[in-house]
């Protein structure tokens, strides 16, 4: 049993329903992720098209998970250092080309169909040491001469990956990309998640052939199952990145970023924070890049380390808040769904389709000016999502520069959403226990220590 005060109230708890509170709004958040492809199909069952338009596919958000993930270790240095990173897709790529030419038996020491997870961590320990590398020379400047110094890093790797014979052996271009599973005598790439080596215990979580069931529990459907497996990781990887955020460590970075003279003067040796900083941030963008490859099957110049792979994160790091972790993640979500609202045919889901089976007949045939509704709407609307995203992205920069988890910060002013939310569980709680009173305590040991992500 744990005595506890939040916001002038009294909770005795242990400590498992302490920190349920504290993390109300992260369980939440990973239970409605958890729900939503199950959610999915019974809404589409309901209302078909109308839920179609509005949400995306399972599918859809595997590539949201990925993206997001690597938002996420994008701002991991960028919005917590200060140093933007404008070069970040080179680690991308990294972890993405180490699963296919180590499963492809290309890299020294290691055979041909290793199991992927252990792929995944070797290619991103060598997007660290890479960092590190990187960082050695990049951290001796600041501001837009780090950031041109990483892209240009970046740029020149873009540049080899479309040349060099190596990453795709025999007689196809580098510059199309190079498939796990290509060789003749390698297995079709069936990327399995669990413990390596150890096959009852491993899921194929490929979302077109892989299981329909992980560790005996059937789903039906192999997009589940790829779902699950790929949402665990990036919800790990989040949860490391978090809890480096919250420590000594990840409290001098935020020094760093406010006010990096003053972290010098009072003893600190940022230098060797931020290479750290960035390590760890080229480790998850390199597990990022390895769950592409569970989706895609193929390392390619232009989805892994061309220089717009790093701006996409930045995009929805900035509409989902710049330096709040998770803000990332819902920044691709919201610019993803729109593109997706957008950009579908005229087969299923998207606007255009909804507004075709529901408006009249009569109304899709008049015409304005010199064209019908049906063809104006086929004009405006169909493949023009990314078009309306940037707009969308310019109205964030001009009018919610703190992004939409920055904005909700402020309007619960509170440091995060997860502390406003814990302590109006705590008041809630505390005016049930006590009548509706509160209990009389020293403001000073109310006011909680101010944490940095949601």
């Amino acid at each position: 049993m744990s005595t506890d005060t939040v916001d002038g109230f009294e909770t005795t708890d242990s400590w498992p329903v302490q920190y349920l509170q504290d993390h109300a709004i992260h369980v939440a958040v990973v239970l409605v992720f958890l729900a939503y492809p199950f959610v999915y199909d019974i809404l589409v069952d309901l209302f078909a098209l109308t839920a179609e338009m509005i949400l995306p596919e399972p599918r859809t958000m595997l590539m949201i998970f990925v993206l997001g993930l690597f938002a996420m270790s994008f701002d991991f240095v960028s919005g917590y250092t200060g140093y933007l990173s404008f070069g970040h897709a080179a680690f991308f790529g990294v972890g993405a080309y180490i699963v296919v030419l180590g499963y492809n038996g290309q890299l020294p020491g290691i055979p041909a169909e290793f199991p992927f997870l252990a792929l995944m961590i070797i290619g991103a320990i060598v997007a660290a040491v890479f960092a590190l590398l990187v960082g050695l020379l990049a951290f001796r400047l600041s501001g837009v001469y780090f950031a041109m110094i990483t892209l240009g890093i970046a740029e020149i790797m873009y540049v080899v990956s479309q040349h060099w014979d190596y990453l795709t052996p025999g007689t196809s271009d580098p510059a199309t990309g190079t498939a796990a599973g290509s060789p003749p005598e390698v297995a079709p790439f069936e990327p399995t998640i669990g413990i390596p080596f150890v096959d009852p215990l491993n899921a194929k979580v490929h979302p077109s052939f892989g299981d329909t069931s992980i560790f005996g529990i059937e789903f039906g459907e192999p997009v589940i199952v790829a779902y699950l497996a790929i949402g665990l990781i990036v919800l790990l990887s989040y949860l490391l990145m978090q809890r480096v955020i919250h420590s000594p460590f990840g409290r001098v970075m935020i020094a760093i970023r406010e006010n990096e003279e003053r972290a010098k003067a009072i003893g600190y040796n940022v230098f060797y924070y931020k290479i750290g900083a960035f390590m760890i941030s080229a480790f998850f963008g390199a597990i990022a890049g390895a769950l592409l490859i569970v989706i895609e099957g193929t390392a390619a110049p232009d989805t892994t380390l061309f220089f717009l792979v790093t701006g996409f994160a930045l995009v929805a790091s900035i509409i989902g808040g710049l330096g709040t972790l998770a803000g990332p993640l819902f920044g691709y979500l919201f610019l993803e769904s729109v593109n997706e609202f957008l950009t579908r045919e005229a087969n299923g889901g998207g606007l255009q389709p909804w507004l075709q089976e529901v408006l009249p007949g009569s109304v899709l045939d008049a015409t304005i000016g010199s064209i019908t509704v049906d063809e104006a709407m086929e004009a405006f609307m169909t493949g023009h999502g990314e078009f309306y995203a940037g707009i969308i992205f310019v109205i964030f920069v001009l009018y919610v520069p703190v992004g939409m988890l920055g904005s909700l910060r402020q309007r619960l002013a509170a440091d995060t959403v997860s502390k406003s939310v814990s302590q109006r569980i705590g008041r809630l709680r505390s005016n049930g226990n006590n009548g509706g009173e509160p209990v009389d305590t020293d403001p000073a040991e109310a006011e909680a220590e101010p944490d940095e992500s949601d």
